[in-house]
């Protein structure tokens, strides 16, 4: 139990009032910005359902699981659907996969993506400002996420699309308050350079100590082609293994993913493996260790129980192995961030800057716009050098008035 007892004194205990403060604190959004928002996102909903009854050939109700089943698979009769207990599955990943059969699903998606952001976000966020700070007061749970990540609720700040356009400008309504900015500092594929440390050697630690381009150089390994003559296809390919191998992603995810067939999709992951056998020895070595130990641990000796590795059932056993693989990645990234915030909150306490927010890999102080540079340097030394890892960590920062410029 030392190592147990050790996360839960210096990384748990000590976390609690930085995570305290954070809440008090909450973050300012501009109200006028997020309603005009919303009356844009009314507008294209409404124009999408438009085009969701054009393409079915007559009127539906798009909210409906039942109708659109009806509609996709006895009316406009789509092959390829999974029936489920109460009928057809209208799911993310079946409308995914029929995409290229018609044009009607991806409208449904298109409009359910609108619908969510305009509902959780658009139209909540106001609500959720308090009435006498002005400011929106998340709450952090740290010991919720079985890895140990934090989550937050009420209102969850942590699952705004980054990607899309429609995330970006809910992401610019949050505002540093007058005469201050954001700073924003991001650790750089993490949960990679964990993997890397896992092992030990091989190209993927040469790569991140060379401060190469990881998906470039993943792609010219598998690919066989030197580094500069790497397609953005390629790279996109290698990125999506890169990212997917951690998380037990087989040849069929992947060809999902990627669009292409399955047996294409089986030999990346084949010339991935070929080209990084450390990889394969790390996640054989994990499964080993659960199996022996019945838990997962992270680099702080943080555990997770894993049970089922040695159920008949193929999926239930994979599924657990992908526990067994997942968790000293995620976990050590979770625990390396508590970490770097306990680090960052006691080297801000003379400043007159403050942590605001945790997504994930990122934080996000409020600063005086004199002190920005100081407090950048600053965040970026304590979030590099909170633990000593094979591959250097990278922080990259940024600053703004909104989230999304200093993103």
């Amino acid at each position: 139990t030392a190592g147990v007892t050790g996360v839960y004194r210096d990384i748990e205990l000590p976390l609690v009032p930085v995570l305290a403060d954070m809440e008090a604190a909450g973050i300012a959004v501009d109200v006028p910005a997020l309603q005009a928002l919303s009356t844009e996102l009314g507008e294209r909903l409404a124009a999408e359902e438009k085009r969701c009854h054009e393409l079915a050939g007559g009127e539906f109700n798009v909210g409906s699981t039942q109708q659109l089943a009806d509609v996709l698979f006895d009316k406009l009769g789509l092959k390829g659907g999974k029936k489920t207990k109460t009928g057809w599955s209208t799911d993310a990943d079946t409308l995914d996969k029929l995409r290229d059969e018609h044009p009607l699903p991806g409208a449904v998606l298109a409009w359910r993506e609108l619908q969510k952001l305009k509902g959780t976000y658009v139209d909540a966020l106001p609500a959720a400002v308090h009435p006498r700070t002005g400011r929106i007061h998340t709450n952090f749970r740290q010991a919720v996420a079985a890895t140990g990540r934090l989550s937050s609720y009420e209102p969850n700040l942590q699952n705004i699309p980054i990607r899309t356009d429609e995330g970006r400008r809910i992401r610019r309504c949050f505002v540093a308050k007058e005469g201050h900015v954001f700073v924003s500092a991001d650790y750089s594929q993490i949960e990679l350079r964990v993997l890397a440390h896992y092992c030990q050697t091989g190209p993927l630690v040469e790569s991140f100590r060379a401060g190469e381009d990881i998906h470039r150089r993943t792609a010219s390994e598998i690919f066989g082609v030197m580094p500069g003559l790497v397609t953005a296809e390629q790279r996109r390919a290698a990125k999506a293994i890169n990212f997917g191998i951690v998380y037990g992603m087989g040849a069929f995810r992947l060809a999902n993913d990627l669009r292409i067939p399955r047996a294409e999709a089986q030999r990346y992951i084949e010339g991935y493996f070929a080209r990084y056998p450390q990889v394969r020895a790390y996640m054989d070595g994990a499964i080993a260790r659960a199996r022996e130990k019945g838990y997962a641990e992270t680099l702080f000796a943080r555990r997770r129980p894993v049970a089922g590795l040695d159920v008949g059932n193929p999926m239930d056993r994979a599924a657990a192995e992908r526990v067994a693989i997942n968790t000293p990645i995620q976990g050590s990234a979770a625990d390396l961030i508590k970490v770097a915030m306990i680090r960052v909150f006691d080297a801000l306490a003379d400043t007159r800057a403050r942590l605001l927010l945790q997504v994930h890999d990122e934080l996000v102080v409020e600063v005086p716009e004199e002190d920005a540079e100081a407090v950048r340097a600053l965040l970026k030394g304590c979030m590099e050098g909170v633990a000593d890892l094979v591959v250097p960590l990278v922080v990259e920062t940024g600053k703004g008035r909104s989230w999304d410029e200093a993103h």
